[in-house]
């Protein structure tokens, strides 16, 4: 099973280079999204196998925190996707127009 390792990590860095690619050239930001999030899952799925390959199991909790930063990334951008969609603006709603929290 080990030696099924590295031809994982390679096709996982191909598309890590096809996701840059699709970032660099995305004709829209939702194009883009997908693929800094598919970015995001090849980066976790590599650090995972390094965790297993090499036994540090703290790796795992970098791993973990990396999804949750793409889960965040992914959340962000449909807010400000939604918001840009429905004539929110730039977060007026939630206060940020001035220190005293009234727009």
């Amino acid at each position: 099973m080990t030696e099924l390792y590295p031809a994982v990590t390679v096709l996982l860095l191909l598309n890590i280079v096809v996701g840059m690619v699709r970032i660099l050239r995305g004709p829209t930001a939702a194009d883009r999204m997908l693929a800094a999030e598919m970015f995001a899952t090849s980066a976790v799925v590599i650090v995972l196998l390094m965790a297993f390959v090499t036994g540090n199991l703290a790796l795992i909790d970098v791993a973990l925190i990396f999804a949750l930063l793409a889960a965040l990334a992914s959340v962000t951008f449909v807010s400000r996707a939604w918001s840009a969609m429905t004539g929110g603006g730039s977060g007026a709603e939630c206060g940020d127009d001035e220190p005293g929290g009234r727009s």
